[in-house]
């Protein structure tokens, strides 16, 4: 044992660099994992939780006032009921902001299914008729907590803040999704509607107990269906995306870690071939040379894995942003430490098998040294070769070619374990490229509209209009309406949605077939195509309170709302089957360079207390914090690779030793031989880059429009890199590389003639 910790010791002194390397990549994939598990736990847990405590509704039917909601009540599977409670459609405002809210109706007694969780503040009491319980969002969104006041434009009614709840329903979201407001039923103006919950005894069966549902009630009684699948995909939004990025990546690195290690200890070996047959003519077993090389790599893993985890579990918590937030969270659930010991223990075990691989083979090299060839294989120079010489193209360029390509297996072995990180970077760049372009230009990924406003009944359409294009900034005004439609066989609403006319239509972004031009053409989103199993040339049926609506899909609309779940036609179209109709919205796009928030508060106040404006939300803003992570990712990957260019520099240094003697015989000197030693790995680098540039864009392609179809956005949003970009890693890496391989060869090629001797011999 001394004798083995003896060399271990002086290996590591030779190797302090590739030890120092191979430590912080395994703390940077082990920090990716554990980050990984973190926001996956903070994407699902608190809306479960929310969910569990408040024994949450799995189903909530918006229904109109006349329904017999007591007939749900005895449908088999339903274990109990939420309301029914009667609801009113407002816009409340307080301290500048304004917000379209839901009025329910509540009792001073909190509900047994469906249970506000309070965060602040009391609930209701007959004794403040006027007092109101706002949801966590919309409070926040409101910027209003217990003791505000909230008025009602356009009634001068004040409603007073008395509590703030946490619900497991779909949030607010501005423009799209009203919030939701408790209420006593004194205090709602005049009720429109009810809504009542359904809590099953089996959350699978949710689409058959909607379907239940609607058919006891009748299809134009209904008027919105929500489940808790929804209110689950909301909550968990860009969390778990962000946390598929870092698993992801976390693991693709953790398999190059795994390769560049096997790779160093096989050069390694070839290069120690006199080492271990003295150390086994010494009498060291072959079991004990194996656990030499496992042991020592095995410590630098578990150190970087140590360090990963005291790193997260000190400092994670105080990262600035959501990152911090579902470190924070993670820490106080029950899977934490499961979890924090597990991911590390399971990244030093890969380590460890992949290392083991490689030292089995130094256990097999016997006691006395096998001489090498005086000719290795593939040595003699090909046909193409031997005639760029005769052309004076120089030997550097020549021999240093055919020494990175001499050994076919070896090498490529070598180009494949480089090109894996350098795939993964591409990946990485894609990333960030098409997170660029959802921010630099939102209306190629369905958002040509800027804001989106609302006006009361003060205000006609053509009034409306009119004021919204005065404004200079304004380049078009489409007038809309959004309504919640019955899918056929009644077991969920969609969003059918009329925009523009056939004189100005809507400008939809188009991944698939046309635009919508005709009568009773439309657009859909993937997540509705997915929905109703259909394809872009298919009719559909849905049904829009008791009328029904046909349209004829002609074309995939990219469609970041909803998931996807999302049919748009021209305002013209549901006007045929509705002539009563009224715009109910109006979608602004703006001039090049225009401040959405500026125009907004100058048509805020150009309304005077008509219009409701808000900015449409960019799912690219909860992406933020990934390009941060695309960086780290990319630093750790970067790592990886180093690891690896060392490694076959190293290599090609060792095997250009039994040539130097030659290539000095012939006439070429200590400049060209090292010449000949940087060629041969600047043309490894360049064959990786190339093989990794060429496999990686369609893998990221790939992997952005698989994340696209499963969220509903839908395939076509993925963006390469710019060519530039391109070539500059690919400069970066080739550069490097030859910088990096430039000292020790030229080292080589300044031997003395007797350590030359020795080498070969």
């Amino acid at each position: 044992m001394r004798a083995t910790l003896r060399w271990a010791h002086s290996d590591l002194r030779a190797h302090r660099g590739e030890a120092v390397f191979l430590v912080l990549a395994t703390a940077g994939i082990v920090v990716s994992l554990l980050l990984a598990t973190a926001l996956f736990g903070y994407a699902t847990n608190p809306w479960q939780r929310v969910f569990t405590q408040a024994r949450g509704a799995h189903v909530w039917l918006h229904v109109d006032e006349a329904a017999d909601t007591g007939r749900l009540t005895g449908l088999d599977g339903v274990e109990s009921v939420a309301g029914p409670y009667r609801t009113d459609a407002v816009t409340v405002a307080s301290r500048g902001s304004r917000a379209s809210v839901e009025l329910r109706g509540s009792s001073a007694e909190a509900p047994a299914v469906g249970r506000p969780l309070l965060t602040a503040g009391r609930w209701l009491d007959p004794a403040a008729p006027d007092g109101v319980v706002l949801e966590s969002h919309l409070a926040r969104a409101l910027l209003a907590e217990p003791g505000d006041t909230l008025t009602l434009p356009g009634t001068g009614r004040r409603l007073t803040v008395v509590g703030v709840a946490d619900s497991a329903e779909p949030r607010y979201r501005p423009g799209e999704r009203p919030g939701l407001v408790w209420a006593l039923p004194s205090a709602l103006p005049g009720p429109e509607a009810q809504v009542i919950g359904l809590r099953l005894t089996d959350p699978s069966d949710t689409e058959y107990a909607v379907q239940r549902a609607v058919t006891v009630l009748g299809a134009g009684a209904i008027g919105e269906v929500s489940t808790w699948q929804q209110a689950r995909a909301e909550a968990q939004g860009d969390n778990r995306l962000l946390g598929q990025v870092l698993g992801l990546f976390g693991l693709g690195a953790l398999i190059a870690a795994g390769f560049a290690v096997h790779g160093a200890i096989g050069t390694r070996i070839r290069g120690h071939l006199r080492d271990i047959s003295v150390l086994k003519a010494i009498g060291f077993t072959p079991g004990q040379v194996v656990r030499i090389f496992l042991l020592q790599h095995l410590a630098y893993a578990v150190l970087g894995a140590l360090a990963a985890a005291a790193l997260i579990e000190t400092l994670g918590s105080r990262v600035p942003g959501r990152l911090g937030d579902a470190v924070g969270v993670w820490q106080g659930l029950p899977g934490h430490t499961a979890a924090l010991v597990a991911i590390p223990v399971a990244a030093v075990l890969f380590i460890g098998a992949t290392t083991g691989l490689a030292a089995w083979r130094a256990g097999r090299v016997p006691p006395v040294p096998v001489p090498r060839p005086s000719a290795s294989p593939g040595g003699r120079l090909p046909g193409l070769a031997r005639r760029a010489l005769g052309t004076r193209v120089p030997p550097a360029l020549v021999l240093g070619w055919h020494r990175a390509f001499a050994r076919r297996p070896r090498s490529l072995g070598t180009v494949a374990r480089l090109a894996l990180p350098l795939l993964l970077i591409v990946v990485a760049m894609s990333a960030w490229t098409t997170i660029d372009r959802f921010h630099r230009s939102p209306e190629r990924i369905g958002l040509p509209a800027a804001l989106t406003v609302r006006a009361d009944a003060g205000l006609s359409d053509r009034d409306a209009r009119a004021l919204l294009e005065r404004d200079p900034q304004v380049a078009a005004a489409y007038p809309g309406v959004e309504v919640a439609a019955l899918v056929p066989g009644q077991t969920a609403t969609i969003a059918l949605r009329g925009l523009g006319t056939r004189a100005e239509p809507y400008p939809y972004a188009l991944a698939e077939g046309r635009a919508a031009h005709g009568p009773d053409e439309a657009v859909a989103g993937q997540g509705l195509l997915d929905l109703l199993d259909v394809r872009v040339g298919d009719w559909v049926r849905m049904t829009v309170g008791d009328r029904p609506q046909i349209l004829h899909i002609v074309g995939r609309s990219i469609e970041p709302e909803n998931a996807g779940r999302v049919v748009s036609t021209s305002l013209d179209t549901l006007r045929e089957n509705d002539p009563g109709l009224r715009p109910s919205l109006y979608q602004l796009r703006l001039d090049p360079g225009a401040d959405p928030r500026e125009v907004a508060d100058r048509l805020a106040s150009a309304g005077r207390g008509h219009l409701d404006v808000h900015t449409v939300t960019n799912p690219a803003d909860g992406l933020s914090p990934l390009r941060g992570v695309v960086l780290g990712l990319v630093a750790v990957l970067a790592l990886i690779g180093l690891i690896e260019l060392l490694t076959a520099i190293g290599g090609t240094v060792r095997e250009g030793e039994r040539d130097l003697l030659a290539l000095k015989a012939i006439g070429l000197s200590p400049r060209q031989i090292t010449a000949i030693t940087v060629t041969a790995t600047g043309c490894t680098a360049l064959t990786a880059v190339v093989l990794a540039t060429a496999l990686g864009l369609p893998l990221a392609h790939w992997l952005i429009d698989a994340q696209g179809r499963s969220s509903g956005i839908g395939a076509g949003i993925a963006q390469g890199p710019s060519p530039g970009l391109l070539v500059l890693l690919g400069t970066a890496a080739v550069v490097g590389a030859a910088a990096l391989a430039a000292l020790p060869a030229s080292r080589a090629a300044r031997r003395r003639l007797a350590d030359t001797l020795s080498a070969v011999a």
